[in-house]
């Protein structure tokens, strides 16, 4: 039985090193990391801090070097449902409709084909696109492309949603909205959320936990937990004393690289 004490999420002194042109590169230095089922986390920091790496070996896709992380205390091995990846790039498959996108991992596990179909119609309302269902990525919006990505990872049936700057490559509106939808769904699903980005504004608008990140090698500098009210105000003081504080903090980052 599962001990619900344990954190979901739990990575323990991880270094990562990878091999490049004859030399090792320190990715990512004794990071270590608690989370909380039903937790959004976001990590922030400078490019080249180790956030992507230390998503990707949340996920599975890469081993640590040193150290380990757990979920559920049990050792992450490899990639697993459990662990749904929206990437910036939405990583779709052209060739199959929204519904058949969404619908893909249920599919491939042998799910039960009414099942299939009812779990992806609630998905395609939750991000509202009912009218696209049958539409395939190329006949769609950056937007509606990367509600279809997360679609597809709740769909999966995942705990933990791992996010790399997923709404990077969005225009300012259509970002905001999709900030929006992203917070409706966590409330609505109570998922734990891991979230890269580099912005601070939507590190503190969408976190419990803000974990700012120092530059090669990638250390953990500070876990920020905020007690700001949900809906945020960002013309808030308070918002705006917390984006000056973590701001400064990476500015002198980026300074200590600089150096």
């Amino acid at each position: 039985m599962r001990d619900t004490q344990q954190p979901i999420i739990d990575v323990r002194g991880v270094t990562k090193t990878f091999e490049l042109q004859g030399q090792s590169i320190v990715a990512l230095k004794d990071a270590s990391l608690r989370i909380e089922k039903g937790e959004f986390i976001t990590l922030i920091g400078a490019s080249g801090c180790g956030k992507s790496t230390l998503l990707r070996i949340i996920a599975g896709f890469e081993m640590p070097t040193a150290g380990e992380a757990l979920m559920w205390g049990t050792p992450i091995e490899g990639p697993a449902p459990q662990r749904g990846m929206v990437f910036q790039d939405y990583a779709l498959f052209p060739w199959l409709t929204v519904r058949d996108n969404i619908g893909f991992g249920p599919t491939s596990q042998g799910w039960p084909r009414v099942k299939v179909r009812e779990t992806t119609d609630r998905f395609i309302e939750m991000v509202g696109l009912q009218r696209f269902a049958d539409a395939y990525p190329h006949q769609l919006s950056g937007g509606m492309r990367q509600r279809v990505a997360i679609a597809r990872v709740l769909a999966n049936e995942a705990e933990v949603v791992l996010m790399d700057e997923p709404f990077g490559a969005l225009d300012a509106m259509t970002r905001e909205r999709l900030q929006e939808e992203l917070l409706d769904i966590w409330r609505a699903t109570k998922l734990t959320v891991v979230f890269v980005t580099h912005a601070v504004e939507e590190a503190i608008l969408l976190a419990d936990r803000v974990v700012v990140m120092t530059p090669g090698p990638g250390r953990i500098e500070s876990d920020n937990r905020l007690e700001l009210a949900r809906p945020r105000d960002l013309t808030s003081p308070e918002f705006n004393e917390i984006r000056r504080d973590m701001g400064s903090r990476l500015h002198s980052h980026h300074g200590k690289r600089a150096a």
